[in-house]
């Protein structure tokens, strides 16, 4: 593991450039210091045994990454997520300037043929980390998304910007009871993400997590409107965004996306339903908050037509020569305060983001609203 660190207060951010994983994030909020992102049990362990063949990114795997394609390599040689979340990157450059630190990286590996390169900001008395994204030339197309992780001890809340419906690919992630469970049923699609159906019958409201014992399921949620991020000093952005409100750790942890950009957000429930090393029924509470634009069944679906595209919600990036693609999302927190009741909307200005709640006063946390809308 190497590690490469910066602080900038309220905010501290550790990356594993051995695999581009954020190893650590912590975030100072009055007297509480907060943790929003999972790290596995196994990470730290160098006694841990995998399976031969298992990824980097699962041996490694901690916080967020960066996926290029997203899960399926078919078309490409390369491990599960792609070279991004599996292999080292190079330090470039530190910029201090007067409020802010950027830390920039570069993948040593080509992804189809694409340059791909990794800027983390953090700007003082900001609760977030700006990251982007960006690859640069090659040749074809490419599925991309982030994968943050986030552990609840005892569960917690859900919210999110509007969506049009939530689906569940064709075949379940843990299909074997012998090596694992998994509750939703697949496929099925809905638009009321409170009435997924289940495997056995009845529904699972998606709004709180955990939805069941022992489980692995995955869903994916598209936004209802795939339109440009644009805010100003007076008319309010509209974001892409997941808020979690953690019950034992009394915060809300939000990651923020630009729709058109990223137009689907797929959840990764990850809470003890597999069996098999390394997970071995240990791994947890762990939502995965998995921002894309990319098909689940794979890099060389997310590149042809697929249900997805067929409903007007594209799945992948075009490369070239003379092209730059470029990627944004925010990531941070804030603790909880008493009597604020479960958040219903995020709303952005040019430097603030409004946390709106059905119950209890709205909260406004600085905000760099020019990022996003700058990727």
């Amino acid at each position: 593991m190497t590690l490469h660190s910066i602080d900038l207060e309220p905010m501290s951010l550790k990356l594993d450039a051995s695999v581009g994983h954020i190893a650590d994030l912590k975030i100072s909020d009055g007297d509480r210091m907060l943790s929003p992102l999972h790290r596995a049990p196994w990470a730290d362990d160098p006694q841990a045994e995998f399976p031969e063949g298992t990824a980097p990114n699962v041996k490694r795997l901690s916080g967020d990454f960066f996926c290029a394609p997203f899960g399926r390599n078919d078309i490409e040689a390369a491990p599960t997520h792609g070279w991004p979340a599996n292999s080292g990157w190079d330090h470039l450059e530190m910029i201090s300037q007067e409020d802010r630190i950027t830390i920039a990286f570069r993948l040593k590996r080509l992804v189809m043929g694409a340059t791909v390169e990794k800027r983390l900001t953090l700007i003082a008395g900001h609760p977030f980390v700006y990251q982007e994204h960006s690859l640069t030339g090659g040749a074809g197309a490419v599925s991309v998304a982030h994968h943050v992780m986030v552990h609840m001890q005892q569960g917690g809340e859900l919210a999110f910007s509007p969506k049009q419906s939530a689906r569940t690919p064709v075949e379940a992630l843990e299909p074997d009871p012998s090596r694992g469970r998994s509750i939703l049923a697949y496929p099925a699609n809905t638009e009321d993400i409170t009435a997924f159906p289940l495997a056995a019958g009845g529904f699972a409201d998606l709004t709180h997590y955990p939805p069941g014992d022992r489980h692995e399921d995955f869903i994916t949620l598209v936004e209802r409107k795939i339109a440009a991020y644009e805010p100003s000093e007076d008319n309010a952005g509209l974001p892409g965004w997941t808020a979690v409100s953690r019950t034992a750790e009394q915060d809300h942890v939000l990651v923020l996306k630009r729709p058109e950009v990223l137009p689907v957000t797929m959840l990764w429930m990850s809470n003890g339903g597999r069996d098999y090393a390394p997970w071995s029924g240990r791994h947890i509470g762990v939502l995965g908050i998995e921002d894309a634009r990319a098909s689940p069944l794979g890099h060389a679906d997310s590149c042809g037509e697929n249900e997805f595209t067929r409903a007007g919600v594209p799945t992948a990036f075009e490369l070239g020569k003379e092209r730059a693609v470029r990627i944004r999302q925010v990531l941070g927190a804030c603790a909880k305060h008493p009597g604020e009741g479960r958040i219903t909307d995020l709303s952005t200005k040019a430097d603030r983001l409004t946390v709106h709640f059905d119950r209890g006063p709205a909260r406004h946390l600085t905000f760099d609203a020019a990022f996003l809308a700058g990727g």
